[in-house]
């Protein structure tokens, strides 16, 4: 009976210091703000962040943006957490807001074998378009234009420096700037047709298994080794992992894979709600949530895993 007191004794008091320890969070950890890009592979990741944060009793939301609008806004404190800094690629991009302190990037990444460079339909590689020295070559075929998304996104960045240089004889060429959307549009005409067309490819993302794509090879010292090898990392502001400790450690434990990502972006794209699609892969996949929610409670400290679990449905 004494030894049953001691025990109760002991959860009573840990369960005291922690409700202490959340009545110390900041009210404004309530509300979780999320930064989306509007590419295939950030909706899925954030559709998961948002899932889970909304499931531990958090209030989450997503703000559309660029690249830049996007470390900007973690920088002035007006985003939480943005889950798509991919490097190499965006290094120049977010190197003024780390020399400066005002954003963190977190130390593990979230998505390791991803890849980014320039792709071109198979058919298009077998007729002898391989490598960025040969685009020049197909110039007439292709219009003389490359294919990318938004304004401001990295990628396009790495393609205007590589015209403006006259990098690889590219001179001529003009850049052709949508959206991820828009830009799969074009390379659907053209595949259709069974033109030769360049554009922005990376992976994880659906359009590596609508079409059979070849990466350009070559293209080292633009986009990286390997094709373009990338891995990807959270960032979020300076402060907030101490600020919002349960939070930050919901995202830094937040780790994804190629297939897994693969997955996701196809149900999207099927169901065309990331937050859908995040609740049933979760429902399907509830051993996720062992790595996701290690050391994460609701915000009120009741155990995370199960709430998240009644949340979806389980």
């Amino acid at each position: 009976m004494t030894t049953f007191k001691t025990i109760t004794g002991i959860g009573l008091l840990a369960c005291t210091l922690l409700q202490s320890a959340w009545a110390q969070e900041p009210a404004s950890c309530e509300k979780v703000r999320f930064a989306e890009i509007g590419w295939a592979d950030i909706a899925a990741t954030t559709g998961v962040a948002m899932v889970l944060a909304e499931g531990l009793g958090y209030d989450p939301s997503k703000v559309m943006a660029s690249v830049p609008i996007a470390f900007t806004g973690v920088k002035n404190k007006q985003i939480d957490a943005f889950l798509g800094y991919w490097s190499p690629s965006m290094d120049a991009v977010i190197e003024p807001f780390t020399k400066d302190g005002g954003v963190k990037v977190l130390e593990s990444p979230n998505l390791v074998g991803a890849k980014y460079t320039l792709a071109v339909p198979t058919y298009a590689a077998d007729a002898g378009l391989k490598s960025f020295q040969d685009i020049a070559k197909f110039k007439d075929q292709l219009g003389g234009r490359i294919y990318a998304i938004e304004p401001g996104n990295d990628g396009n960045l790495l393609i205007e420096k590589m015209i403006k240089n006259d990098q690889f004889g590219l001179g001529d060429f003009r850049m052709v700037e949508s959206s991820e959307a828009g830009m799969l549009v074009q390379v659907q005409r053209a595949i259709r047709k069974k033109e030769p067309v360049v554009f922005l490819g990376w992976a994880p993302h659906p359009m590596n298994s609508q079409y059979d794509l070849t990466y350009l090879a070559g293209g080292d010292e633009v986009f990286g080794p390997d094709f373009g090898a990338a891995k990807v990392f959270t960032v979020v502001p300076q402060g907030y992992l101490e600020r919002c400790s349960n939070v930050g450690k919901l995202l830094q434990n937040l780790q994804f894979s190629v297939p897994m990502e693969s997955e996701l972006m196809q149900m999207a794209l099927e169901r065309d709600d990331p937050q859908t699609v995040a609740k049933q892969w979760i429902k399907d996949n509830p051993d996720a949530l062992d790595q996701w929610l290690a050391g994460v409670t609701t915000r009120d400290g009741q155990d995370g895993v199960a709430a998240v679990k009644k949340f979806v449905g389980l």
